[in-house]
């Protein structure tokens, strides 16, 4: 039995009252049993959209998928989908159905559905319908597909990535057949919208999972991603490493807060790696260059995803900077975050602290007491609000032209106050920069 909220329970009844079958479905009984509160809850009923519109004549109604059986019915001011129980005609590219036919029984309906944990029900009561063994394989912490597998990829490709998604975020494994089946049909993603595989490869790297995915399925992501395949099993053959290159990134994935931001940054991170690597006479491997290389690539790749330009701004900036051991000092961090902000200078060292943390333990001590130390300088000017940007300045460009400067003057004026000023060689005093303005400028 789950807990459903008044409103849900509301329009089954109202439903059931008028002589139709009702259920909420699918996450939102996933969900609730697995003790999560869900974002929305969905019902499914063998009521038509036209008998839907009876049902619920005195509430708003929004027509937001009738094709396919979906209304909108807004219930004490929360929205509810609810769709008429359904069979699914032929499948176009691998993707969505042609066409659809409304059915009047429930089992024909959750058939169609993509995995076990997805196709349980519950009456308004919450007392639960499980036709595929959904609650066993909750128990288990198992994905597993209803019915065949490569049938249900077959029809719809983007449940591949679906699939790694829910694993990666429950921490569950995947079944048995539903995983071969996944390796067999992941060519089939090449029908999946770009925008939609990003979507769902975001999800799933903020999983808790993501570590164990990544490495199990590291072909699926190859097949989306041809750029990282020079990455698996590559040795790194360097004191400072212990795992292949692609093994080493996977690591730094798992050691990162979940963040969408900083996972991707250190998915990519490295993955410049094989194009900039060199073997000295030692048979030590160099990579000079790579944070460069991987911020080209990461930056085609998203891309190709249609990433937003901000994401792939902040993602790109940090995957430069992630190999720049800036010295421990006052004047030095104040000029990163000059460059940057405090947010970012935050971000930079949690990224390296998870690139230290997935390399080997030759130097770890130290290098994780370096980042300690630039933490603690960090927060001091954050909350000293020390002059950084040239906002903060205690002058401004009409200050410099009633000096006399003109065009290119000024701005090179400020800036070079400015850098007197992060590197406390001047005072950001109004009448301090206006002396070294002035007799600069003479």
């Amino acid at each position: 039995m789950i807990s459903v909220p008044s409103y849900a329970s509301k329009a089954i009844e109202l439903l059931n009252n008028a002589g139709y079958e009702a259920y909420c479905v699918g996450g939102c009984v996933r969900d609730s049993l697995l003790g999560k509160e869900p974002n929305d809850w969905d019902i499914c009923t063998s009521a038509t959209p036209e008998e839907m519109k009876q049902v619920f004549a005195d509430h708003r109604l929004i027509e937001t998928g009738i094709k396919h059986g979906t209304l909108t019915v807004i219930i004490d001011r929360n929205p509810l989908e609810i769709t008429t129980f359904r069979t699914d005609g032929a499948y176009s590219s691998h993707r969505r159905p042609v066409s659809v036919s409304f059915i009047r029984n429930l089992s024909g309906d959750v058939s169609r559905r993509d995995f076990t944990i997805n196709a349980m029900c519950c009456d308004k009561d919450g007392a639960i319908t499980d036709m595929f063994g959904g609650t066993v394989d909750l128990e288990n912490k198992l994905i597993r597909c209803v019915g065949d597998p490569e049938e249900r990829f077959d029809e719809d490709a983007l449940r591949i990535m679906r699939a790694l998604r829910f694993a990666s975020v429950l921490g569950f494994k995947i079944e048995e057949k539903t995983s071969a089946a996944i390796t067999q049909k992941l060519n089939l993603l090449e029908y999946v919208s770009v925008e939609r595989i990003y979507t769902e490869l975001k999800k799933l790297l903020c999983g808790k999972g993501a570590e164990r995915i990544l490495m199990e399925y590291k072909d699926v992501f190859a097949f989306i991603m041809p750029e990282i395949k020079p990455c698996f099993g590559m040795e790194q053959n360097n004191p400072h490493h212990c795992y292949d290159v692609w093994t080493h990134i996977v690591k730094s994935v798992a050691n990162v807060r979940q963040d969408e931001r900083l996972r991707l940054a250190m998915l990519f991170h490295d993955i410049g790696k094989p194009q900039m690597a060199r073997i000295d006479e030692n048979g030590i491997s160099h990579f000079k260059g790579h944070p460069i290389k991987s911020a080209e690539m990461l930056t085609e790749i998203l891309d190709r995803f249609h990433s937003d330009n901000a994401t792939i701004s902040y993602v790109r900036d940090l995957v430069i900077e992630h190999d720049n051991r800036i010295p421990v000092t006052r004047k030095n961090v104040k000029r990163f975050m000059a460059k940057h902000d405090y947010d970012f200078f935050m971000d930079y060292l949690e990224v390296r602290r998870a690139d230290t943390m997935a390399q080997s333990d030759y130097l770890r001590a130290e290098k994780l007491e370096e980042l300690e130390k630039l933490a603690l300088i960090g927060v001091e000017v954050n909350n000293e609000n020390c002059c950084l940007k040239l906002t903060d300045l205690a002058v401004d460009g009409k200050d410099m032209i009633s000096l006399g400067m003109s065009g290119r003057q000024i701005g090179a004026m400020l800036q070079r106050l400015l850098d007197l000023v992060v590197d406390d060689k001047l005072e950001n005093d109004r009448s301090v920069l206006l002396e070294y303005a002035k007799e600069r400028f003479r």
